[in-house]
């Protein structure tokens, strides 16, 4: 007859279940253990050691919410955002039905677009000689039928992590992504079945300190030893983001270039953001939808003499009257050339470069490629003979440091430099990207600025875009992500040191491509 098998509490709770269930996977057995899976391993290697149980892995695909899913759960998906009040915008022409979606349900167009899909692919709404018209009310009780449907299916993968039967109606909306997990079952040995029904699987504490006054008891209890053949559950170490990484490299890269890092506040005055950059108080930049003013009485501080000064500059140059009161206002920096235009004001007309990287905010709908909150690297070279190719020259030795071989040069257009150039490279799936803006500030921007005896030539480099190339990704929300499983798939151990283009980096440089 076979010897009696002593197990701690837990160990027996589990082979208990086993005996019942015949086979359960982890999370389940972490549940009515009333415990997590990962407190779970030690005890399952230890029977598995034994012979007792037997552990098999597997890859599973399972879903997990976009934003999008979530935002939907908590707003309704579009088409029902757009039915709760397309009464009020029927029998309009479709630009008109749109902006007036957007303005009663309060959502951006986008979303209003989306709904609009469903509804006329379903008929609850029609479109006649251009005019959005009522359909059938049976289909529009459909729609909603529809769309909630897919809710519960959400709701299903949120609270329970369930994969609903219709996965792929969820993939083609981009409300859920299929990511690789392991799957841990639990199955109990031949052996152990017939121990248990023989009534030799037994209860016993388990005991790690033996001391003198047990030494007459130990037959109670099991003696906890040291199996050094375990592995120990692995320690995931600490590691910074890896965006925050880059972020930190190209600092790297600049300094060794000879940069100095400036700061400016987030919280900006129309004048430094816009005026002193020769941007007229007429441009359309500076209108609400593409800065973020704010809901305050109170104003910048400014000299008055060089608010006369850009005032006169303004005037002659753009030949309209020039409000110093709006000057003033407050805005949410939508653009980093406001810290360099600071430091060319602070510094005058001497030989320097410096840089800042940080974070600008405009009114954008968030999407892969756009977000309301992006980074800049800005900067500028000044000095008495700094001209235009020193500006493509700094590009292209920016991206030999980054490993980027391709660089595509055009003319470019912006209302403070002159000439300007656009400066692209190549995503691997999103195909050209725009990251190099500059060009060389006009004598305007020089003479408001107090340094009209030398140049300087500037940039705006988009990170966030740059940050996508070369940690491949797609969209730009992930370089933010906090999702594990995601940080752990970028591919990125840090950034090369600054190396020039004789060091064997080569950059080709694509002009007029079209």
């Amino acid at each position: 007859m076979s010897r009696p098998v002593f197990l701690p509490s837990r160990q027996y709770r589990i082979v208990s279940i086993l005996v019942e269930k015949k086979s359960i996977d982890i999370n389940t057995l972490a549940q009515l253990i009333e415990g997590r899976p990962e407190d779970l391993m030690r005890d399952l290697a230890e029977l598995e050691g034994r012979k007792l149980i037997r552990i098999l892995k597997q890859a599973v695909k399972i879903p997990v919410l976009t934003s999008e899913a979530y935002f939907y759960l908590e707003k309704g998906m579009p088409e029902e955002q757009v039915y709760r009040v397309f009464d009020k915008c029927v029998n309009k022409p479709l630009n008109e039905f749109i902006r007036c979606i957007r303005e009663h349900a309060g959502i951006p167009e986008e979303i209003v677009k989306i709904g609009l899909q469903y509804h006329l692919k379903s008929k609850c709404l029609v479109v006649l000689n251009g005019i959005v018209a009522k359909g059938e009310e049976e289909k529009c009780i459909e729609l909603m039928k529809s769309a909630e449907e897919v809710k519960r299916n959400l709701e299903l993968i949120r609270d329970k992590g369930e994969m609903p039967s219709d996965t792929e109606l969820l993939r083609r909306r981009h409300l859920i992504e299929l990511r690789d997990r392991t799957s841990i079952t639990v199955l109990p040995m031949p052996e152990l079945l017939d121990l248990y029904r023989n009534g030799l699987v037994r209860e016993k504490e388990v005991l790690t300190i033996v001391k003198p006054t047990l030494t007459p008891t130990l037959d109670q209890y099991i003696i906890k030893e040291f199996d050094l053949s375990i592995e120990p559950p692995a320690i995931p170490l600490a590691r910074k983001h890896p965006f925050m990484e880059f972020i930190d490299d190209l600092r790297d890269i600049l300094t060794s270039m000879g940069f100095e890092e400036v700061k400016g506040p987030h919280v900006e005055a129309e004048f430094w953001n816009f005026d002193v950059l020769f941007q007229a108080q007429d441009h359309p930049a500076r209108e609400i939808h593409d800065t973020f003013f704010l809901k305050t009485d109170l104003r910048a501080k400014i000299p008055a003499w060089l608010l006369e000064r850009a005032g006169r500059i303004h005037e002659e140059g753009w030949r309209y009257k020039w409000s110093p009161e709006r000057s003033l206002r407050l805005v949410l920096r939508s653009q980093t050339t406001a810290v360099s235009a600071r430091a060319i004001y602070e510094r005058g007309e001497g030989e320097y470069r410096v840089f800042t990287i940080d974070r600008n905010f405009r009114p954008e709908n968030l999407d892969a490629k756009h977000s309301m909150e992006f980074h800049q690297l800005d900067g500028v070279i000044v000095g008495r003979d700094v001209n235009f190719k020193h500006l493509l020259y700094f590009f292209k030795e920016l991206a030999a440091a980054l490993g980027i071989k391709e660089v595509w040069f055009k003319p470019g257009y912006f209302p403070f430099t002159e000439p300007s150039v656009e400066g692209y490279i190549k995503h691997p799936r999103l195909g050209w990207v725009e990251v190099f803006p500059g060009g060389v500030f006009r004598p305007e921007v020089m003479n408001i600025l107090g340094a009209p005896g030398v140049r300087a030539i500037a940039w705006g480099i988009g990170v966030d875009r740059l940050a996508m190339t070369v940690l491949g990704l797609n969209d730009i929300r992930l370089l933010f992500t906090r999702d594990l499983d995601v940080l752990e798939n970028i591919k990125y151990n840090g950034l090369p040191f600054f190396k020039s283009r004789t060091t064997g980096r080569e950059v080709r440089v694509v002009e007029y491509p079209y």
